[in-house]
């Protein structure tokens, strides 16, 4: 029996303007999402428990001194901390055996990369968006987030319901959880402006709290008659 545990391996590659070239590898398990990597040595200071407010009753039985969002996010937050976030970059992601490239600024481009670690980063409350992972589309626009998040959602309640269990057809959970990830999102940020001697990592961060705010304030709305056309076929 093959004991070899198989991954899934997400590479960005950025190239900058004077021509200095960063790979960021990021392997997770295939099977459960979770992001690969021995057991910190040291932990950094900005990442200790007691130094986040965060209010989720579930991160606490986690049982760990650090914040692990915080923990993955460390090496990305040095590695940036003296680039502007409207810096140029060419980006080369490899994912899922396909090649992405763009050019765009820093802020963007580490926004993408963000986006994969703080899901698998072990945090149980951003843990809920693990599917959207598995299918990452780097540097994909606000719609193309809201509507990716909502059929992740859909089908998360079709398969609680196979297993019995109270589905969520109206989606009041996933607004709560929303604001979770924002509160989530804005600590981190705070943390990590602290931390820069420029603002490209937090300023990433913050680009992908302008998603969570979209998202949350569509399902506030309960407006989604912009997907009405697209979907009429389906009313007949």
């Amino acid at each position: 029996m093959n004991s070899e545990r198989k991954t899934l391996d997400y590479v960005y590659t950025f190239k900058f303007e004077d021509g200095f070239e960063k790979d960021f590898i990021i392997r997770l398990d295939s099977e459960t999402l979770d992001i690969i990597n021995r057991e910190p040595d040291e932990i950094p200071d900005w990442a200790d428990n007691s130094d986040f407010p965060c209010n989720s009753e579930k991160c606490k039985t986690n049982n760990k001194s650090y914040c692990p969002i915080a923990f993955h996010l460390d090496s990305i937050i040095k590695f940036f901390s003296d680039r502007v976030s409207y810096e140029k970059v060419s980006i080369t992601a490899d994912i899922n055996g396909r090649r992405y490239y763009k050019e765009t600024t820093i802020q963007n481009a580490v926004g993408s990369l963000i986006g994969i670690i703080m899901p698998v980063s072990g945090c149980p409350v951003l843990g809920k968006l693990k599917p959207l992972v598995k299918y990452h589309l780097p540097f994909s626009s606000i719609e193309e987030t809201e509507f990716r998040v909502y059929s992740m959602y859909l089908f998360a309640q079709y398969l609680r319901q196979l297993k019995g269990l109270t589905p969520d057809w109206e989606m009041k959970r996933l607004h709560e959880l929303y604001a979770e990830i924002l509160e989530i999102n804005r600590v981190i940020s705070h943390k990590i402006a602290q931390l820069e001697n420029q603002d490209a990592s937090s300023n990433a961060l913050i680009a992908l709290d302008n998603f969570a705010q979209f998202i949350s304030f569509n399902l506030e709305d309960n407006d989604f008659s912009r997907y009405e056309k697209i979907f009429g076929v389906w009313f007949d």
